[in-house]
């Protein structure tokens, strides 16, 4: 057995009987939020420094407990810490071995604090380093974005609404659109802790403590923004997991549609883009097979994250003020809620500067399909005619083209002249789908200059 297994729980004095080995485990939450060792131990030496600043305990019993929470640091990163589910958390395991290492100054540690403050601090330090690495790992993605956007900023390909060929676009500018809905993803997650980083250290139990602490000091040491004001919600406030996580599953919605496009384009049917062999895998059956298994994942994983947000929600929606043993359920929907999207993130920022994009077939994928209708309405109107007649006209060329089995960059001018004789030889400038993707030359526009522009805007926001 483990020392820490020998040493009475903190609130045995009520009770006239153990803790049922069943209920034990049951209720224990060591086995997950142990992950947050760091966090809790930051908390402890500011909280440590704190007392010793307002004259609660001494300078000597400060630095004894520093010391003590320091070595206890580093035999946990050493794999050597004994974690013991009888102590049922990350917090008692901490404090009970401080007190074996130091003696009855480690019992002091704990002055002033419950651990209802304490493990609403420790999850948003830890989520907010959380946060901080997957903004990193979204930056990363994003740059290799961009590196795929400069170097098809002139490739064209064919636009889809209703998964139909609609109108040519670049596939550079499609890259873009990406890197649009990632950056909403980034700033989301950017605005989310700062309502992450205030600091609820001080509520203690949920009514404050009647020690004369310095929340201000504690909250200087452990860098939040802020101070929570009401010591009954910064004990039972969970909102900033429940808006991480909405935040993570629209940003999973969004991989999720990149996917839903990769495993698209990676099929023999599009077979617009070839992703690297690292990133498939095979069938046991079927020899020819390339199976696009990351996108297709990432694409599965989406409904794990939303499921985690349903969770957290569901957990809140009934509980009275203030703490409730319900939030011990918050951690695990959290957790892997950043794991996975972590996971996701650095995958795809590997996987997408590495795909290969097939020119040729997304060239005549777009001479299939019409694109070009619309900008023939387009040059109609500008000869004069009303844009519902224009309409008419075109829809009576695409038919003939239907039938025909041609674009209508095929057809000659006097079968083009047939729908309508305002047209010259002029349109066929048009027609081209170099001409179609050039003449969207506005901010937002597909065109190879506009594309090119706007991943210079985009760099300056990466670095801004």
């Amino acid at each position: 057995m483990n020392k820490q297994t020998d040493i009475e729980k903190p609130w045995t004095g009520r009770f006239t009987e153990p803790t049922d080995a069943f209920v034990e485990a049951f209720t224990a939450s060591v086995q997950f939020d142990q992950r947050m060792f760091r966090q809790d131990i930051a908390g402890s030496i500011a909280h440590a420094k704190m007392l010793a600043h307002v004259g609660v305990i001494t300078g000597q019993e400060r630095d004894a407990i520093i010391k003590g929470l320091e070595e206890i640091r580093a035999e946990i990163e050493r794999g050597e810490f004994p974690w013991s589910i009888a102590l049922e958390d990350l917090h008692m395991n901490i404090e009970a071995r401080l007190t074996e290492r130091i003696g009855v100054t480690g019992k002091k540690l704990h002055t002033g604090r419950s651990r209802n403050d304490q493990v609403a601090t420790d999850i948003r330090l830890y989520l907010r380093d959380e946060i901080d690495a997957i903004c990193t790992g979204l930056r990363r993605l994003q740059r290799g974005l961009l590196t795929v956007a400069e170097r098809e900023a002139a490739t064209i390909m064919p636009g889809f609404t209703h998964l139909q060929t609609a109108q040519p676009v670049t596939f550079g500018h499609h890259m873009m659109s990406w890197f649009e809905m990632l950056e909403r993803d980034y700033q989301r997650l950017r605005d989310c802790r700062r309502r992450v980083n205030v600091m609820p250290l001080g509520a203690a139990a949920l009514a404050g403590t009647g020690y004369p602490i310095d929340r201000e000091f504690t909250a200087r040491e452990l860098g939040f923004d802020g101070i929570a004001e009401n010591s009954l919600d910064a004990v039972s406030d969970r909102d900033f997991a429940i808006e991480f996580t909405a935040a993570a599953a629209l940003l999973m919605t969004h991989l999720s549609r990149c996917s839903e496009e990769l495993v698209l384009w990676s099929s023999s049917q599009f077979d617009f883009i070839d992703l690297g062999d690292s990133f498939c895998t095979g069938s046991s059956i079927m020899p020819q097979k390339k199976n696009p298994d990351v996108p297709e994942l990432v694409r599965g994983k989406t409904g794990r994250v939303n499921g985690h947000l349903i969770a957290l929600l569901t957990l809140m929606k009934a509980q009275p003020l203030a703490y409730n043993k319900d939030n011990q359920e918050d951690k695990e929907p959290l957790f892997d809620t950043i794991d996975t999207l972590k996971g996701c993130l650095k995958v795809y920022a590997d996987m997408i500067p590495n795909m290969r994009v097939k020119r040729d077939m997304l060239l005549e994928a777009a001479r299939r399909g019409f694109s070009t209708a619309t900008d023939l309405a387009d040059y109609l109107v500008r000869k004069g005619l009303p844009f519902r007649d224009a309409h008419e006209v075109v829809g009576k060329a695409v038919r003939a083209g239907v039938d025909s089995g041609r674009d209508l960059s095929e057809m000659s001018l006097a079968e083009l002249r047939r729908f309508s004789d305002v047209i010259t030889k002029d349109v066929f400038q048009v027609l081209t789908l170099e001409g179609a993707v050039a003449a969207r030359s506005h901010i937002g526009g597909t065109a190879p200059d506009q594309v090119k522009a706007a991943i210079g805007r985009a760099k300056k926001r990466l670095t801004g």
